[in-house]
Formats: structure tokens, sequence, C-alpha cells
């Protein structure tokens, strides 16, 4: 059962969500947080499988409650979804670098909804398209890029390559294609590369490749 915590500021989008999700045999919502500072509390209490998170919230806003969620080593477990509209995507650079596991259009389909949060829960990355190249396109033109990671020097040529993969958005089952290996080594592979780069998840496998310029701007275009 993926367990979800809703956090949002109106109740509205909170009973939407809560009446979408409700109708699945493997999802249950836990419960709901209208700010940030509540949406904290409560994942530090019931540590949910998913949290369902606004960016714009009153006495916390999302992005300070994901960045307090993903550094605390108690909710290691605890996966952070985006609720996002196109007119916000300045913060999306910096959630990710937060933690977040992926972004969410507040509009989207019941469909995509449920399936984000199931692709969230299973420790995957969920970066639509659009957000994708918009993420891209501001990373591109910043100036104070962090300097890459030393921790590179610890990965593997192979381990490299998959990185890359990674980065540019393919699954498991893509870099084994792509490589020639086995699905399950293709995991074991970026299993250890979160493991050495002390990283929680494969979004924040996006962020450091594009930091450290193993992939850059140009392969979208």
């Amino acid at each position: 059962m993926i367990r979800v915590l809703l956090a949002d500021d109106q109740t509205l989008v909170r009973a939407g969500f809560r009446s979408i999700l409700a109708g699945e045999d493997d999802i249950e919502v836990v419960a709901e947080a209208a700010d940030g500072a509540e949406a904290v509390r409560r994942a530090a209490e019931l540590q949910p499988d998913v949290v369902l998170m606004d960016i714009r919230m009153p006495a916390l806003d999302g992005l300070e409650a994901t960045r307090r969620i993903c550094a605390d080593p108690q909710l290691a477990a605890v996966k952070v979804l985006i609720l996002t509209t196109f007119d916000v995507d300045d913060h999306v650079y910096g959630a990710l670098r937060a933690g977040a596991s992926g972004f969410l259009v507040k509009d989207t389909e019941p469909t995509e909804l449920i399936h984000a949060v199931r692709v969230v829960a299973r420790g995957d990355a969920l970066l639509a398209p659009a957000i994708t190249r918009r993420l891209i396109a501001e990373f591109a033109a910043r100036s104070d890029r962090p300097a890459p990671s030393p921790r590179l020097g610890a990965l593997t040529d192979r381990e490299r390559e998959v990185l890359v993969l990674v980065a540019r958005g393919l699954s498991n089952d893509e870099i084994a294609g792509r490589l020639v290996l086995s699905p399950a080594t293709a995991k074991t592979h970026v299993s250890r590369i979160m493991s050495k780069l002390g990283v929680r998840d494969r979004a924040q496998l996006v962020v450091l490749a594009y930091e450290s310029a193993l992939v850059t701007p140009g392969w979208l275009s």
C-alpha cells in the first residue's frame, strides 16, 4: 500500500486529489496538511511513502518544507512529489536540489496523478518532458553553477555511462538495452551510483549529472 500525505493550502484541491486517489486499491491518503510547517510535522509523525507538496503555501512554502523533509535522515524513505504550475518554473531547479523526486502540474489528468504517485513511490524520478525542458533551460542560463562534485571520481567508466543515460531520462530497461546489459545489472549499477554519490533517488542523479557537465542542455535539441 502506498501511503500519501497531501500538502496544499486549498481545501478543494486536497479534496479533489483525495477523491481521485481513494479509488485506487494500492493507494491510501493517510493525512492532509494546509501549510508547509504542518506537512513537515505530519511527514515526521506518519512517514508516508509520498508527499504531494504544493509549492506555494503559507507559514512555510513547499520548497523549504521539501528541503527539511529530505534533509532528515529519519525520513530517507519519504518521496516528495511537487505540485506546480507553469508560471512557477523558477522553483523547479531548487526543489530538485532540495531532494524532490518529481513534479506534477496541478491541472493534470487523474490517471496521470495516479501514475505519478506510483512512479515516485517505487523510487523513480518523475520529470515530465515539458517540465524537464524548462528545468534544463533554466539550468543553462544560470551563472552560479556549483563546481562539479569530486564524488564523481569514485565512479567507474561504466557507472559514468549509466549516469549519463539516467540523466537523459532512460529507464533501467532502456539503459540495459542501450548498453547490452540485463535489466537487473542496470538496476544494480544505478543503485551503486546513488550510494557512491550519496543521493536519494534518480531525480538528484539528474541534477548532479548536469551540474557536473556529464550531460549538457544540447542533448534535448
